[in-house]
């Protein structure tokens, strides 16, 4: 575990989560920025899809249903609806009682916290429905961006203890969901919007009118069979989802098609290398190694663009096997641009306000992406006709 990955894992344990929140996550990485660093690229825009406003998502760990949600506001306006912002905070509510019974179900062999996965967003639209921001905030009168710093290890108390029990009663996911809800507020059951009365379920249907079972998950490790199904082993995985496997060049080449038709795509990926700089909006993989390059090199990595390594699928698999690729974050990726040089980057857009230099977006390389990913959510149709036909998909 190098210098930047242990900082990293003691901010995710302040947070009680896998997938860090914003504050912890700016401090862990400040030191990799360069003050030059936007004069230093000249990107220029091949493809930028129309998305929502980059939205803060404060002291907590949920990410994953920013991203999630921001990509389904994505599809309402590849739908040709008008998008509107989904409660984040309803969606991590309804993940936090579903992830609680299977904490309990598994007598307390798993992860909790705020961790998620991006098809979490999907399972809770699927089961819960949807509701606008403006109806379900999840913030107490007074309070402007979330913090679960109190909330999250009161919480975890309860579904331990009843994980500890010899027979847990009827009553304790009630408990759980009234401990959640003095934080959160109660969620509506049903509410008024635009001048009709919706129910979650109905709204989730008739205004975002998205199918869960359109979207299917992408991952890529070198271990398991490819073009075929298998449950991904991180511990925000809670309810052993499985996602089709494919090769490592399938991962950007997935992505390219993606958006050149006019798809987005939700990414979860590591963040916690040095070369993954928030404040200069630039994610690369060097050519050297962190440890072999000069003060010089390290003190100008991001003054312009810089020759890349390139990841080989048995690299990947090794970064994972041993740690060094954690699944540490949700993004949403939205366009398509190149620099100076003709190197291709994707446009990423964060839930971490607008404090970087590119106002809540960031560049990435597509050698980053192959490297670092975790997982990808985008519609099937999304997917050329040969991917769909190796991954047996309608």
């Amino acid at each position: 575990m190098n210098w930047n990955k242990k900082i990293l894992f003691a901010a995710l344990f302040l947070a009680a989560s896998s997938t860090y929140a914003q504050d912890n996550l700016i401090n862990a990485l400040k030191g990799n920025a360069s003050d030059n660093s936007k004069e230093g690229f000249k990107f220029t825009e091949l493809i930028n899809l129309k998305n929502t406003s980059v939205k803060d998502q404060g002291s907590s760990g949920t990410c994953w249903s920013y991203s999630g949600n921001s990509f389904i506001e994505s599809e309402m306006i590849r739908m040709g609806k008008e998008p509107v912002e989904i409660s984040q905070i309803y969606t991590a509510r309804n993940t936090y009682i579903e992830k609680a019974k299977n904490f309990v179900r598994l007598h307390g062999v798993q992860a909790q916290g705020d961790g998620g996965q991006l098809h979490d967003v999907m399972t809770i639209f699927k089961k819960y429905g949807a509701v606008p921001y403006e109806v379900y905030t999840g913030l107490a009168e007074g309070q402007t961006r979330n913090n679960f710093s109190e909330m999250a290890p009161i919480i975890q108390s309860i579904t331990e203890t009843v994980a500890k029990s010899k027979k847990p009663s009827n009553n304790w996911l009630a408990s759980f969901t009234a401990a959640m809800d003095s934080y959160l507020g109660q969620a509506p059951t049903s509410f008024d919007y635009k001048g009709k009365t919706y129910t979650p379920r109905t709204f989730a249907d008739q205004v975002i009118g998205i199918k869960p079972a359109d979207y299917v998950g992408i991952s890529s490790f070198d271990e398991h069979a490819y073009y075929k199904p298998f449950v991904l082993l991180i511990p925000d995985n809670w309810s052993f989802e499985s996602f089709y496997n494919v090769k490592i060049d399938d991962l950007t080449s997935i992505i390219d098609h993606a958006l050149v038709n006019g798809y987005t795509v939700a990414w979860a990926t590591d963040v916690s290398e040095k070369t993954f700089s928030w404040k200069n909006g630039i994610a690369f993989i060097p050519e050297k190694p962190i440890e072999q390059m000069s003060k010089e090199e390290i003190d100008n990595m991001f003054n312009g663009p810089k020759p890349e390594a390139k990841t080989t699928a048995a690299q990947r698999q090794e970064s994972f096997d041993n740690y060094s690729t954690t699944d540490d974050h949700g993004m949403h990726i939205t366009g398509l641009v190149k620099d100076q040089n003709g190197k291709e980057y994707y446009i990423v857009k964060n839930s971490w306000g607008v404090s970087n230099d590119y106002k809540g977006y960031m560049y990435a390389t597509k050698e980053y992406v192959r490297a670092k990913t975790i997982s990808l959510l985008l519609h099937k149709d999304a997917l050329n006709k040969e991917m769909r036909k190796n991954i047996s998909i309608n």
